[in-house]
């Protein structure tokens, strides 16, 4: 009987990943492997490439697997041969660029994986990702079902004026809409990218299951109160403002620069932004020009950014879209207030639109630079903010996706569909 029941149960868990690069979803991930593992399942993380700020992260009981690439023009042809009736759908943003996208080269080894390593299910994060996860898939014979992630609200990102210019993006939604329905299963990280996804695509939205990510674990609060040894924390000084993410276009931190000097020409105040990414000059030279540079910091990634956010005043999100932005949560649940854009994704979902946290418009400078000045003369309730994170706990997370995965795996043990 019991050995029945775990054959109908995801008990061997591929994850897949492109690489372990400091972003969300690696972040994410990890958390869902680790706490997979220690429910007694048994994972394999499959990274097309193993490098990355997360490289040390990936826990001793979890076999991870390199897929390596396949020179030339092979990935994109074993795209074509997985459903070659739907060959049309991929010509322009898959077989015709100059420049295709990186992880097509990877098809042909994870279809080897699928083919011998035969796990019961395997899970997939980020679009592209996703769509050679489904086309290895079909290329193995279907022997394994596969679940994908979408984590973005993809009509805005790939609009985005350096996505639109790209064909393996302006063109990428008919064969999104095409071939996510060969998954065996869809997960949106909030209820916004589930619409988004059911909206632009043919997918019906019974297909889609919102699980929000697994952001806050059992090591955050202990993390958090470490003490931060910096020259701009302590009592007395200035408050800080507080952002983090990649320094990339979609975050849009010109938008928390102009904020910050509009706030600064009124109040005492300082500026620390975490993280790392090709924006960082024009941020910097953007500081200069605006005459606040002596009071913003940009330290790059931080392995332990969570004593920032438990000494921060504010922590301001100004990105022009998302999914599901862990800092925002991550910042609750360190007990500090929170200002978010109201973009596109689920920032109004996790702030309850506005009863956790303001909400302005995105690239509002003077709007934010309000916001930040009115949260300053408040007292917040920082104990009410860490109990709305716990909704976002990665034990919560790690519940809804085994369940999830089970019934996925339980549907094709039984011959259903």
């Amino acid at each position: 009987m019991n050995a029945h029941v775990n054959k109908c149960k995801a008990q061997r868990i591929a994850v897949l990943l492109p690489s372990l690069a400091g972003g969300g979803a690696e972040r994410s991930m990890l958390h869902l492997i680790q706490s997979f593992t220690e429910q007694g399942r048994v994972v394999d993380l499959l990274v097309f490439r193993p490098e990355g700020a997360f490289v040390n992260s990936v826990p001793d009981s979890v076999r991870l697997v390199e897929l390596k690439p396949t020179a030339g023009i092979r990935g994109r042809l074993m795209a074509a041969l997985a459903d070659p009736p739907g060959v049309r759908t991929i010509l322009r943003p898959v077989l015709l660029p100059v420049k295709a996208d990186a992880n097509l080269r990877h098809i042909v080894a994870l279809r080897r994986y699928l083919e011998t390593a035969r796990p019961d299910v395997l899970l997939s994060a980020l679009t592209y990702t996703n769509l050679v996860a489904l086309w290895a898939k079909q290329l193995a014979g279907n022997i394994t079902p596969v679940v994908v992630s979408e984590r973005i609200t993809l009509s805005v990102h790939i609009k985005s004026e350096e996505r639109y210019r790209s064909w393996r993006w302006r063109f990428a939604l008919p064969a999104i809409s095409r071939t996510y329905r060969v998954a065996d299963g869809i997960v949106a990280v909030s209820d916004s990218v589930s619409s988004d996804l059911m909206n632009h695509t043919q997918i019906n939205q019974t297909a889609i299951k919102t699980i929000y990510n697994p952001v806050v674990d059992s090591t955050l609060p202990a993390l958090a109160e470490q003490p931060l040894e910096h020259p701009w924390i302590g009592n007395g000084a200035p408050p800080v403002i507080l952002g983090a993410g990649r320094l990339i276009r979609q975050k849009d931190f010109q938008t928390l620069l102009r904020a910050f000097a509009l706030l600064r020409a009124k109040r005492k105040a300082r500026l620390i932004i975490l993280g790392e990414g090709k924006k960082r000059s024009e941020l910097q030279s953007l500081a200069q020009d605006l005459g606040i540079a002596d009071d913003v910091e940009m330290p790059g990634f931080v392995n332990n950014p969570y004593q920032y956010m438990a000494n921060a005043a504010v922590f301001g999100l100004t990105s022009l879209n998302e999914g599901l932005p862990g800092v925002l949560i991550q910042a609750m649940a360190c007990g500090c207030p929170v200002i978010s854009t109201d973009c596109p994704g689920g920032s109004s979902e996790i702030l309850e639109r506005g009863k956790y946290g303001r909400l302005v418009p995105i690239k509002d400078p003077q709007a934010l630079a309000d916001a930040i000045n009115s949260v300053l003369d408040e007292s917040p309730d920082r104990d009410r903010l860490r109990e709305r994170s716990s909704r976002f706990s990665v034990e919560h997370a790690t519940q809804q996706y085994l369940d999830y995965l089970d019934q996925v795996v339980a549907r094709r043990t039984s011959g259903g569909t």
